[in-house]
């Protein structure tokens, strides 16, 4: 195999990891300084594939979507055709900075940051967060049936394996 075909295949599986057929595991992120929902279907991005993929080849986010990257300190927006929302947090799930509506072809960063949450534009600004909040992860399992896919919590609330909790 040549190197060309090498690089071609190390970018397919980049940006098109093969995804669990039963079931994926979201989480819905909570402020618990302000007591308002910041996301109920957050998608996470622990793996070396998916933190590479993020939100690229996405038309846009829907309310209560999002990405969460652990662990990350920068984002960029390159070929991105939408504007995000950027929350960066410490590892104890308290925020270091926010970015409102980072419009494509930007970077942004924090390096005091462990993790970043990608949110649709206006979510900072309706949820009123704050930097120095603290957010909280809880599981929520999406069960994938015959194609469609019915919201049902699971029993973790602390999501702490990925989150690395405290």
């Amino acid at each position: 195999m040549n190197r060309f075909r090498i690089i071609l295949s190390g970018l397919r599986r980049c940006f098109f990891p093969d995804r669990p057929a039963s079931a994926e595991v979201r989480v819905r992120v909570s402020n618990l300084t302000r007591n308002t929902l910041i996301a109920s279907c957050m998608e996470v991005a622990d793996s070396g594939s998916r933190r590479s993929k993020g939100l690229l080849g996405r038309e846009r986010l829907a309310p209560g979507e999002g990405l969460w990257i652990l662990p990350c300190e920068a984002v960029h927006t390159f070929w991105m055709r939408f504007p995000i929302d950027l929350i960066y947090l410490d590892r104890g799930k308290h925020i270091k900075k926010l970015r409102s509506e980072v419009k494509p072809w930007r970077l942004s960063g924090c390096l005091s940051a462990h993790s970043v949450l990608e949110l649709p534009p206006g979510t900072i600004r309706e949820t009123q967060t704050r930097a120095g909040d603290t957010l909280e992860f809880s599981y929520v399992e999406l069960a994938v049936s015959r194609g469609v896919q019915k919201d049902e919590p699971s029993v973790g609330s602390a999501a702490g394996e990925i989150i690395g909790g405290e």
